[in-house]
C-alpha cells in the first residue's frame, strides 16, 4: 500500500471517528477527549491536498514523513490563527502520524524494542510486557469505535475481516508481529488486541545462551539433533518462547535444503534461501474457502519437501503431520501447548483423534513414537525469564506405553536477593538412543 493510499485510509479512519463521535451524546467525560478532532480533519484534508500537489512518490522514509507532517501542521495553524503550546503541536503532529502511518496510540509501542507483547483490554487500559513483566501503560485510546478502526487497519490490508459474524482475527503487522484480536459479542466489554512481537532481526542460537535460555552444550546437542534429521517437536506454554527457539532451531536446517513453513499467520524468519511460505485462509463472507493447516500439511507433500515445519499443531493436522515424519519426511520440526514431555504426548494422542479417524489408543501411540524422535520443552518461570527445561527423547514402547528420557534438565535452586531464579543446565548422563544414527552420519558431540 503506498504512503498516500495509507494517508487517505487514516484520513477516512479519522473522519468515521469524527462523524461516529458526533452522533454520541457528549458529556464533560467525552468532551474533554477529543479537543483536537476537527483541527486533525482539517490538517488531513489538507495533507491529502499537499501530497497530490507535490507529486509525492510515497516511498519517502518516516522521517522524511515526519518532517512534512510537522512543517504543515506549523503552515495550517498560523494560517487558521491558532496558537498551542509546543508539546500540545508535537502531540498533534504525532498523533496525525500515528492515525496515517501507524496504528495509532499503541503505534509507539510496537516501535519500542523494549516491549515484547501489547495487550489492548479496552481504551483505558493497555499493557505490556516488558523482560517478562507485565505493566499497565498511560497509553489510552478514545473509545471502542477508535480500537476498531486500528484492528480494522490491521486485518484489512491482509484480506482478513473482523466483524459481528466472524468477530475474531489472527493477522500480522508488516514487522511480522502476530496479532490476535476479538470483538463483542464474543468481547464482553469491548474490542480487544494482543500484538506478540518479533525482533526484525531474529535471535540467533547465541542470544538464547546470553539470555541464559539454554547453555552451549544444550545448542551444540541440539544442532547435532537437526543435522542428523531428527523429527523435533518444540512443547511449551503460551509465552514461553517456542516459536522464537523453534526459529532458532530452523537456522540449523542446511541451507542447500527445501523448507516448507505451514503457520496460521506467518512468523518464522528463516534464514535460508530455498524456503516456502504457506499461510492458513480463513472461510469468506459465505464461510466458505478456508483453507486450514491440515489441507497444507497435505498439500505440502506433494512440493518435495525436504522439511517441514508446521509454526503449531492443535488439532487433526497432527496425524498429517506424524505420517509425514513417518514416511520419509525427517527432520520435521513444530510445536504444540503441554506443560511436561509426558503432556505432549497425550495432547498428539488427543490431537490425532481429532482428526476423526477411528484409530485404537495403542496404534496412536506407536505411531507418534515411531515418529517423534525428541522433545524440546520450553517454560516461562515465575521471574519471567524462558528457559529449555526439558531436552527429552522419545525412545520408544514398552506395553501400552512410550518411554521417554530426559537428556537436559534445568534444575533450580531458589531466587537470590533481586528475585531472580537461580538455576543451572544438567546434561544427565544418559546417552541417547539416536546417537548411533548421529555418529553414523560423522556427527560428533565432543
Amino acid at each position: 500500500m503506498s504512503l498516500l493510499q495509507r494517508i487517505e485510509n487514516g484520513k477516512n479512519s479519522v473522519t468515521e471517528e469524527i462523524n461516529a463521535s458526533r452522533r454520541v451524546k457528549k458529556t464533560p467525560a467525552t468532551e474533554k477527549n477529543d479537543p483536537n478532532e476537527d483541527l486533525k480533519k482539517k490538517l488531513m484534508d489538507r495533507l491529502i491536498n499537499e501530497i497530490a500537489s507535490e507529486d509525492i512518490s510515497g516511498n519517502e522514509d518516516i522521517q522524511d514523513v515526519e518532517k512534512k507532517f510537522s512543517s504543515l501542521v506549523d503552515k495550517i495553524l498560523t494560517e487558521e490563527n491558532i496558537v498551542l503550546p509546543r508539546n500540545a503541536r508535537q502531540k498533534l503532529t504525532t498523533d496525525i502520524i500515528d492515525d496515517t502511518i501507524g496504528f495509532g496510540p499503541i503505534n509507539s509501542l510496537v516501535n519500542d524494542p523494549e516491549v515484547s507483547e501489547i495487550m489492548v483490554n479496552g481504551p483505558n487500559m493497555v499493557y505490556v510486557e516488558q523482560k517478562g513483566k507485565l505493566v499497565l501503560t498511560g497509553v489510552t485510546f478514545r473509545d471502542n469505535e477508535h480500537v476498531m478502526h486500528i484492528i480494522e487497519k490491521i486485518v484489512s490490508p491482509l484480506g482478513r475481516r473482523i466483524d459481528e459474524s466472524s468477530p475474531m482475527v489472527d493477522a500480522r503487522l508488516p514487522n511480522g508481529s502476530r496479532v490476535n484480536a476479538i470483538i463483542p459479542p464474543l468481547a464482553i466489554d469491548g474490542p480487544t488486541i494482543t500484538i506478540r512481537k518479533f525482533s526484525e532481526n531474529p535471535l540467533q542460537v547465541s542470544d538464547l545462551i546470553n539470555y541464559n535460555t539454554m547453555d552451549a552444550s544444550m545448542a551444540k546437542f541440539l544442532k547435532a539433533c537437526i543435522n542428523a534429521r531428527l523429527n523435533i517437536v518444540v512443547s511449551g506454554g503460551t509465552g514461553s518462547g517456542k516459536t522464537t527457539t523453534l526459529n532458532v532451531l530452523s537456522s540449523f536446517i542446511p541451507s542447500d535444503e527445501r523448507i516448507v513453513t505451514i503457520e496460521d499467520a506467518a512468523e518464522l524468519q528463516l534464514g535460508q534461501e530455498h524456503v516456502i511460505r504457506l499461510e492458513t485462509r480463513p472461510p469468506n463472507i459465505e464461510g466458505k474457502g478456508a483453507i486450514t493447516i491440515r489441507d497444507l500439511v497435505k498439500n505440502s507433500l506433494r512440493m518435495r519437501p525436504d522439511r517441514i515445519i508446521v509454526g503449531e499443531v492443535r488439532g487433526g493436522e497432527a496425524l498429517d503431520m506424524l505420517q509425514a515424519m513417518n514416511t520419509g519426511h525427517d527432520g520435521s520440526l513444530t510445536t504444540g501447548h503441554a506443560n511436561t514431555p509426558r503432556d505432549m504426548l497425550a495432547r498428539l494422542e488427543t490431537m490425532v483423534l481429532m482428526a476423526g479417524m477411528d484409530l485404537p489408543v495403542r496404534a496412536i501411540r506407536e505411531q507418534i513414537a515411531s515418529a517423534v524422535d525428541l522433545i524440546v520443552q520450553q517454560s516461562r518461570l515465575k521471574d519471567g525469564s524462558r528457559k529449555i527445561t526439558h531436552i527429552t527423547e522419545v525412545v520408544g514402547m514398552e506395553s501400552e506405553i512410550i518411554t521417554l528420557q530426559d537428556i537436559y534438565i534445568y534444575k533450580q535452586h531458589g531466587k537470590d536477593e533481586t528475585g531472580r531464579i537461580k538455576g543451572e543446565f544438567v546434561y544427565t548422563g544418559i546417552k541417547p538412543k539416536f546417537m548411533e544414527k548421529l555418529e553414523s552420519m560423522g556427527i560428533s558431540l565432543m
